[in-house]
């Protein structure tokens, strides 16, 4: 961690953002979280607690709240958005006019733009401007375990190496380990498409299938993920690190996934819709799967698991029927093309 203190807005009091907040403010940086809950934010700023997302979690006494944006931002050296991805356009809209000049935007935000599909750094470039630096926070990361303090290893990934050591830096704690990378697209193409495989391996569970099942449809689905990064000009060293290989396994495996406990619902017979009304926050891999697919379809790809998952989703087929159309295919060499070269 760099000796120098950097002040830091965080946009977004959902429990990731919270708990990325924390973690700021514990390595001494000055931090202000910004939310839109007049309530939860008061909590968050008098308590230094949120009691709807990480509730019973002490936060930092030098952790500061506000549902004031421009103050949020004022005085700020960097700025780290953490929304879901349907209300990334809307805040990036917000904090353009309001940005300090010469302050570079980060984002610890997994997905797309819903409906056109866009990745968020070309959101963001087009937003607050080409010349900004711009980097993405992404990896195996639990809210609730960053903000106990647990041990946690994630990647920042943006175009400016100066720009990602300055968001490392900060982030980068006893605790927490923040390496960096340039591959924007790949690390972001890691952390949307995470989500719809859990999807697939939760419903497996679900069903009750068995781990061999499990793991197989984790290895076939970093498959899927390493030709479509292909197919858009990624790196496939950074889908078999953090940004890729490492989240896809935390959220295909750990019941705190609320991807994978949606799979869960979904295997167990539940409705959609109750199920996500269960989890009571955002489930990325909803919108999510429908980009995905659409991303693959622009590019020729085929990707049976997050089709399957997609069809699901959209209540066209039953889990049961997904895992036999996938058991239906026909037989071919695991590798019939190169994924490295």
């Amino acid at each position: 961690m760099s000796d120098r203190t950097t002040a830091v807005a965080v946009l977004g009091a959902g429990s990731w953002g919270t708990a990325l907040a924390s973690l700021i403010a514990r390595n001494g940086h000055p931090t202000t979280l910004w939310g839109r809950n007049a309530e939860q934010i008061e909590a968050i700023d008098r308590r230094h607690e949120n009691p709807r997302y990480l509730p019973g979690i002490a936060l930092p006494d030098t952790l500061r709240a506000t549902t004031d944006m421009a103050r949020a931002v004022e005085g700020a050296g960097l700025i780290l958005v953490v929304v879901p991805s349907h209300a990334f356009t809307e805040t990036l809209e917000l904090l353009a006019p309001l940005r300090p000049a010469g302050v570079g935007v980060s984002w610890a935000t997994k997905g797309f733009e819903p409906g056109s599909g866009r990745f968020l750094h070309e959101v963001a470039g087009g937003l607050v401007g080409e010349d900004v630096p711009l980097a993405v926070v992404t990896g195996p990361s639990f809210a609730k375990e960053v903000a106990s303090g647990l041990p946690t290893a994630i990647t920042v990934q943006s175009d400016d190496a100066v720009f990602a050591q300055t968001v490392a830096d900060v982030l980068h704690g006893p605790s927490f380990r923040a390496y960096t990378g340039s591959d924007m697209c790949g690390a972001e193409l890691g952390g949307a498409m995470k989500n719809v495989l859990a999807v697939a391996t939760g419903a497996a569970d679900g069903m009750e299938l068995g781990l061999n099942a499990r793991t197989g449809l984790i290895t076939r689905g970093l498959n899927e993920m390493l030709r479509l990064n292909r197919a858009i000009g990624g790196r496939p060293e950074t889908l078999m690190g953090l940004a890729g290989l490492g989240d896809l396994v935390l959220t295909c495996s750990g019941d705190l996934s609320r991807n994978r406990r949606l799979g869960l619902a979904l295997g167990r017979g539940e409705k959609l819709e109750d199920a996500v009304r269960a989890i009571g926050q955002v489930v990325e891999s909803v919108q999510t799967a429908d980009e995905v697919m659409r991303l693959a379809e622009r590019h020729g790809i085929e990707l049976p698991i997050s089709s399957n998952v997609r069809a699901v989703l959209h209540g066209e087929i039953s889990p049961a029927e997904g895992l036999e159309r996938l058991m239906a295919r026909e037989q071919k060499p695991e590798y019939p093309e190169a994924l490295f070269g």
